[in-house]
C-alpha cells in the first residue's frame, strides 16, 4: 500500500510515506511555519521515496484537536493532492484522530496498551481522550475533551502519554505514569490500514479538521463587556 500522511497539529511537522513495506520520515518546525514549510517537505519526501502522487493510494492526515492553524494547513494539502493524485480521479482521504496517534505512537515506542492521550491545548488547557488496544486495534474509551490539566481523570493502570506533563507538572495527573510521545505521521501510518479496512476514508472534499473547541478567540464587544463589569465591580466603582 503507498501513502502519504501529514501531521501537523502541534509545533512539530511530521511527514510520512509508505511504499509497501518501506517508509520514509520527515519532521521539522510546525506552528507558524507550517503553511510555508508543508508542501515543499512533501515534495522532497516523495522524491526519495521515489513515488508519484499518482501512485497513492490514500492520502491520511492528522484531523485534530490541535492547531487551529495546523489542522487547516494539513487538511487543505491534503485534500488538495487527493484532488488531482491518480491522474485527476482522485485518491481517498483518511481523517484520523489526533489523540489515537499519540495513543499509536506510546505503543510503537513502549509497548502501551492502555493510554489517556493529552496534548497541551493552550490556554491553560489540554486535549485528552482515552484509548485501550485490543484485537489489533485502539478502542475510544468515552469522549474527546479539552479541560484544565488538573480536572483530568486517568483509569486505574493507564499512562499519560502526550506532551503536556512537561508543560503542566503536578497538576496533571500527579499519580500517573506519564510518557512522551507525539503524534508523529509513523502513527498515521501505522493506524492506517485498520482505519482504511473499516471503511473510514473519505472522499477529499468530505475530510473536515476535529475541533473541539468552539472557539479561541473573543470578539472585542465580548473582551469590552468583560471589561466593563471588571470596572463595575471594582473597589470604587460603587454608584
Amino acid at each position: 500500500m503507498n501513502l502519504l500522511a501529514l501531521e501537523s497539529s502541534t509545533d512539530t511537522l511530521f511527514i510520512a510515506t509508505a511504499r509497501n513495506d518501506r517508509r520514509w520520515l520527515h519532521s521539522g518546525a510546525g506552528g507558524q511555519h507550517t503553511s510555508s514549510q508543508l508542501l515543499p517537505a512533501v515534495r522532497g519526501l516523495m522524491a526519495d521515496a521515489g513515488l508519484g502522487f499518482d501512485a497513492l493510494d490514500a492520502i491520511v492526515f492528522g484531523r485534530g484537536p490541535g492547531s487551529f492553524t495546523g489542522l487547516r494547513t494539513a487538511c487543505a494539502i491534503a485534500q488538495g493532492l487527493a484532488f488531482v493524485a491518480n491522474g485527476g480521479q482522485g485518491v481517498p482521504v483518511l481523517p484520523v484522530d489526533t489523540l489515537m496517534a499519540v495513543a499509536e505512537e506510546a505503543r510503537l515506542q513502549h509497548g502501551c496498551t492502555q493510554v489517556l492521550a493529552c496534548l497541551d491545548a493552550r490556554m491553560d488547557e489540554v486535549y485528552n481522550a482515552v484509548y485501550q488496544y485490543a484485537d489489533g486495534h485502539w478502542q475510544t474509551l468515552g469522549d474527546l475533551q479539552v479541560c484544565p490539566p488538573q480536572d483530568v481523570q486517568v483509569p486505574p493502570g493507564f499512562v499519560v502519554a502526550g506532551n503536556a506533563q512537561p508543560i503542566y507538572g503536578e497538576r496533571l495527573a500527579p499519580g500517573a505514569t506519564h510518557l512522551q510521545a507525539m503524534p508523529t505521521a509513523q502513527a498515521l501510518l501505522s493506524l492506517a490500514p485498520y482505519l482504511l479496512a473499516q471503511g473510514q476514508a473519505v472522499a477529499a472534499q468530505d475530510a473536515l479538521p476535529l475541533y473541539i473547541r468552539d472557539k479561541v478567540a473573543k470578539t472585542t464587544a465580548e473582551r469590552e463587556a468583560e471589561k466593563q463589569a471588571q470596572a463595575a465591580g471594582s473597589p470604587g466603582s460603587a454608584p
